[in-house]
């Protein structure tokens, strides 16, 4: 009960008790070990992700590299959009940074409860457009910013991935080699 009350605070104003007891009872608890997967390649992303605890980081394959798309941490939401918005097989993966609590919100039993209560639609609005707007700046820093601009407005706004996810993961991240990171870092 106490994740979904603050997972409702997080994007709703005032959540009424009904809504958060609700939300609770389609809430599924997990926990992941360090490096450990919560979505491979293949597989179908049906389940919005609320992490409590940890950090997780999103990834593909291109190349022969790894290639960071999107980091998860306290109070963080996130999905592979397309899969879970289409029913397709997702080319994302998820593991685990660190080892981590979250809870998954299944698609089907989101859109239910969605149905009946207006309150959780907004809910569920407000997590995509949260999503949705931190893709789109991300997206907007590779056109808009240097090596440079881009890793100090990621200092800015995520100062704890800087802190505790591996070098390597956020120089992907900033689609830099780690070479150009260690420098852009030496100069910040």
């Amino acid at each position: 009960m106490k994740a979904a009350r603050k997972l409702c605070l997080d994007y709703l104003a005032s959540p009424t008790a009904a809504a958060v007891e609700r939300l609770a009872a389609i809430l599924v608890p997990m926990h992941v070990e360090k490096k450990g997967q919560l979505l491979r390649a293949g597989e179908v992303c049906d389940r919005l992700y609320y992490v409590e605890r940890g950090m997780i980081r999103q990834y593909y394959y291109k190349n022969g590299r790894e290639l960071t798309e999107h980091f998860a941490c306290e109070e963080d939401v996130f999905i592979n959009i397309e899969s879970y918005f289409l029913g397709q097989p997702t080319h994302l993966m998820a593991e685990a940074i660190e080892p981590s609590d979250l809870y998954g919100i299944p698609r089907k039993e989101f859109r239910l409860l969605m149905a009946e209560m207006p309150e959780i639609g907004t809910l569920y609005h407000r997590m995509l457009e949260k999503v949705l707007i931190d893709l789109s700046r991300h997206l907007d820093g590779f056109r808009f910013e240097t090596a440079t601009e881009r890793y100090q407005h990621f200092l800015k706004t995520s100062p704890e991935v800087i802190r505790r996810a591996p070098l390597a993961d956020i120089a992907s991240y900033l689609l830099m080699t780690p070479e150009t990171l260690s420098r852009v870092r030496a100069g910040h």
